[in-house]
């Protein structure tokens, strides 16, 4: 029997040149559930409605405190949107992740409990799967980001907090075993990070503080320092807060209370905290 020390080999081998003895109508029953899966993800993107509060998440208890409190009480209007590109972005992120569930169904893999439902401290989530008996999360993963589940970093570097989402799912199943499945969306090559439970972190005090946190009348202080910008005297977000939602509140009482300025380079936006030398670039003024 395969087990999930073998999965990416075995994916692989279903594109390699030796020819495969697969049941045809085994491959249409899952092609077919890929479709529908596929379908149901395009539908969710393209009717979604604007942002409103909602409650935690399994899947966000990885996030810092300040980012997860603006989401439970910040104001519609707070809220930046998230770019058209950006919302394609994670959207074939979703279908390769689909893809790598298909992928190994289709090499020999039991796949199981896909999008289960779990529950932890009243907090609940919905899971990926398990394969060959282990709790899978399925990743898509830019260049920099896949060397990370590749090298086996992920624990020193961990700013979307992904092992304590699959710490969860972990506790609300009983397992002590667990993986991340990630296929890189610029080379399509696939990698297998296990997790041991020693890695991960106790998700139901996680949780309890953050109820605390919830709590509070004002938000937990910033998550993350701003950085210089070059030699310049200026100051400048950091990676981690570029694509946050709340950048723009979270930093208001910047440049002498008129928050962010924000200039296009050629690279794209620059969030500047403090402007020492004014930068030859265009100021844009409503973002």
């Amino acid at each position: 029997m395969k087990n999930i020390h073998t999965l990416v080999e075995d994916i692989y081998d279903l594109f390699g040149p030796d020819e495969l003895s697969l049941d045809e109508r085994e491959i249409d029953y899952h092609v077919d559930e890929f479709a529908t899966n596929i379908k149901e993800h395009l539908k969710l993107f393209l009717n979604e409605k604007p942002r409103s509060k909602s409650n935690l998440r399994l899947s966000a208890i990885g996030r810092p405190d300040r980012q997860l409190w603006y989401d439970m009480h910040s104001e519609e209007e707070e809220v930046l949107p998230l770019p058209p590109s950006t919302r394609i972005k994670f959207l074939y992120g979703y279908i390769l992740e689909e893809l790598l569930i298909v992928l190994s169904r289709l090499a020999g893999h039991s796949v199981t409990d896909t999008q289960k439902e779990v529950t932890v401290e009243g907090v609940k989530g919905h899971q990926d799967c398990v394969i060959d008996d282990v709790l899978v999360d399925c990743k898509s993963a830019s260049q920099w980001s896949f060397e990370k589940f590749e090298k086996g970093r992920l624990e020193r570097d961990d700013p979307f907090g992904y092992i304590a989402q699959l710490s969860a799912y972990a506790e609300g199943n009983g397992m002590e075993e667990a993986a991340f499945l990630v296929i890189n969306k610029q080379t399509g090559e696939i990698c297998l990070l296990p997790v041991h439970s020693l890695e991960m972190i106790n998700a139901s005090d996680r949780i309890k503080n953050l109820k605390t946190v919830m709590k509070q009348d004002g938000p937990p202080p910033r998550c993350y320092s701003d950085v210089a910008d070059g030699v310049s005297g200026n100051r400048r977000l950091g990676t981690s807060c570029i694509y946050c939602a709340h950048k723009k509140e979270c930093w208001k009482d910047k440049n002498g209370g008129h928050g962010l300025r924000v200039f296009n380079y050629a690279r794209g936006y620059r969030y500047l905290t403090h402007v020492s030398k004014t930068p030859d670039m265009p100021e844009i003024r409503d973002w």
